[in-house]
């Protein structure tokens, strides 16, 4: 029997990614023991009663005792605080990660709460559903997917590599960037396109021409899939725009220029340049589907009830 990667893992916070980290370490057999910590008394008697945890606290603090691994699942803004918090009670040694969605911010936020002897490497997973709680979290939710590292220059070679590997094991890709680059690059995959979703969903439901009730009920399928993206955790979104609002903000200039462009195009019937711009993005959509980030199955790969 081989030994397990880590002796202890604590994460701090159970929700989504915390709770789907919980199965997939517990699928490959990479701890000897998972324990964590939730603000909630009831999150925490949750991931219990699942099996997530062995141990659970109300506290980081309690959590992060004798933990070689700690991993903060919480929203972006909540990172700095908990690292505070923590900050005396990391092991010798410990690798401290975290999973948020920004990166430049954390790393400001964190690393000056690191000790000396324990090593920072921020990362993030990009996976997730619009699901939150620890219900929500299953195995393969990285499997296949890309989970992005940025270490700092000064950061131990030897804990990156070791976190890569715990997230190759995870079922994960990984690669290696800077912070910068990472926020840049996130800010139009993933937090442009969730603002995006947030507005169009609450443009239609305030029309005041348009009843709730037509707007739910006529719903075709780009909507539903805007109001998929817009049911995401508004406290974990509303971290990552205030975080990484300089990315965002170059990323929307750009956007509402290609969007006047559009418009003046439909404006002044120009189909060339709609056909043009729309064959364009199609053809993004099956660069995504041969780079194996999503399916070609009809209807998104959704099984119909």
């Amino acid at each position: 029997m081989t030994e397990p990667m880590f002796n202890r893992i604590a994460l701090i916070g159970i929700g989504l990614i915390g709770s789907s980290i919980s199965h997939a370490v517990r699928r490959a057999g990479l701890a000897g023991e998972i324990v964590g910590s939730a603000r909630t008394p009831a999150t925490v008697e949750t991931a219990l009663k699942l099996g997530l945890i062995s141990k659970g606290y109300s506290s980081a603090t309690e959590a992060v005792n004798g933990a070689d691994l700690v991993v903060l699942c919480v929203p972006v803004g909540l990172c700095g605080p908990i690292a505070k918090e923590i900050r005396d009670h990391l092991a010798p040694g410990a690798i401290l990660t975290d999973v948020g969605s920004v990166k430049g911010a954390i790393v400001r936020d964190v690393a000056p709460h690191v000790p000396a002897g324990v090593h920072f490497v921020a990362a993030h997973p990009i996976a997730g559903t619009e699901q939150s709680g620890p219900e929500s979290g299953f195995a393969e939710l990285f499997d296949g997917r890309w989970c992005i590292l940025t270490p700092e220059e000064t950061t131990d070679e030897a804990a990156t590599r070791k976190l890569k590997a715990f997230w190759e094991a995870l079922g994960s890709r990984v690669e290696i960037m800077s912070p910068e680059h990472h926020d840049l690059v996130l800010a139009i995959t993933s937090h442009l396109p969730h603002l995006i979703a947030y507005n169009i969903v609450n443009t239609a439901a305030h029309l005041e021409r348009v009843t709730d009730s037509e707007v739910i009920k006529f719903s075709a399928g780009g909507f539903r899939d805007f109001t998929r993206i817009a049911a995401s955790d508004p406290t974990m979104w509303r971290d990552v725009f205030l975080n990484n609002r300089e990315a965002v903000l170059e990323m929307l200039g750009r956007f509402s220029e290609d969007l006047t462009a559009l418009q003046r195009a439909i404006r002044f019937g120009d189909g060339e340049t709609l056909y043009k711009t729309f064959a364009d993005a199609r053809a993004v959509r099956r660069s995504i589907i041969q780079a194996g980030q999503d399916t070609a199955a009809p209807n998104f790969g959704r099984t119909p009830k």
